[in-house]
């Protein structure tokens, strides 16, 4: 899929001591390095892209040690912050991509081996000019109902309503995805959520599931 036009833009933000410590000493242990071998996983298997600073992303790999969670984000400060909660939550099922989610979903997922994909609170870009750096674009839609198993969930979240009304249509508008009516998984209330909510932005869950019969349980 060529997509030459990045959904984020990689800002200089401050890296504290702990998390630069964090980057060199335990991504060796808890990170996966971008190539083109697959992941696999022998349990059902999570993607979330762009899991900031991580705390909602290990809040919901402890609640669910059955589940294998892969967590993508490409800025060095919530790459560093996650890798401490890991170590910290000694999480064995929870290990962190930095990289850009596009490419790692093209090149290191198979398809129809993810239980689940969690986008919370992607970048809104609510200027009309930059709408087109949006993540949810019929082109990622596609991509990742692929990737999704028969019954698999895609469970994305904002606080943007025009954004929200161009997830429902893009993802409905995915011929093999249809709308679910549970997530894969409970989501934590995240620190984009309570700001949204601080600021009066009404916040919306939108699940699809990818059509076919779910792979019985093992």
């Amino acid at each position: 899929m060529n997509r030459p036009i990045r959904s984020y833009v990689l800002r200089q933000g401050r890296t504290t001591p702990a998390q630069a410590r964090a980057l060199e000493t335990l991504f060796p242990k808890y990170g996966i390095a971008f190539s083109s071998e697959k992941i696999s996983s022998a349990r059902p298997l999570v993607l979330e892209i762009g899991s900031g600073m991580g705390d909602t992303t290990a809040e919901i790999a402890a609640a669910h040690p059955e589940v294998d969670f892969v967590a993508v984000e490409v800025h060095g400060p919530g790459v560093g912050s996650l890798l401490k909660q890991i170590d910290a939550g000694e999480l064995k099922n929870l290990r962190v991509i930095r990289h850009d989610a596009i490419e790692v979903l093209e090149n290191m997922v198979a398809d129809a081996s993810l239980a689940a994909i969690h986008l919370f609170f992607p970048d809104p870009w609510p200027k009309k000019r930059h709408h087109k750096r949006r993540m949810v674009q019929p082109a990622f839609a596609a991509l990742a109902a692929r990737k999704l198993q028969a019954g698999g969930i895609l469970h994305a979240a904002t606080d943007w309503p025009e954004y929200a009304e161009q997830m429902s249509e893009v993802f409905s508008g995915e011929p093999l995805l249809e709308p679910a009516a549970a997530p894969f998984a409970l989501r934590p209330v995240t620190k984009f959520e309570s700001r949204g909510r601080r600021l009066g932005h009404p916040v919306r869950d939108l699940l699809f599931r990818r059509r076919g019969k779910a792979p019985a349980a093992r």
